[in-house]
């Protein structure tokens, strides 16, 4: 009986550290394999390349468009811009102008 009263006592002082090691354990395992632990940090880091170079692509077509735009302001219109567009939209051809068609 004193054994097994024994063998009791040290469980119960073993459970503790033994509680403590595991939630460790449990907290390292999800911090390198969880959704934010170091295995996806990885992926997350081509992730955000991929991104900048779609927002380099975006912040360039915006600036290109930008700059269309203030071509044909009403205050200032670029005299080639507007008769690009009058070309494009109205299909005016000066009478000098040769017409190719692609069919």
């Amino acid at each position: 009986m004193a054994q097994l009263a024994k063998l009791r006592s040290l469980l119960f002082s073993a459970l503790g550290p033994a509680i403590a090691f595991i939630l460790l354990s449990l907290f390292a395992g999800y911090a390198v394999l969880g959704a934010n632990g170091l295995l996806a940090w990885g992926d997350y880091s081509r992730t955000l390349a991929k991104r900048q170079q779609e927002l380099a692509v975006l912040q360039a077509r915006k600036a290109q468009m930008r700059n269309r735009v203030n071509l044909v302001d009403p205050r200032h219109v670029d005299p080639d811009m507007a008769e690009e567009l009058l070309r494009k939209n109205l299909n005016v051809v000066h009478p000098n102008d040769v017409i190719i068609q692609l069919n």
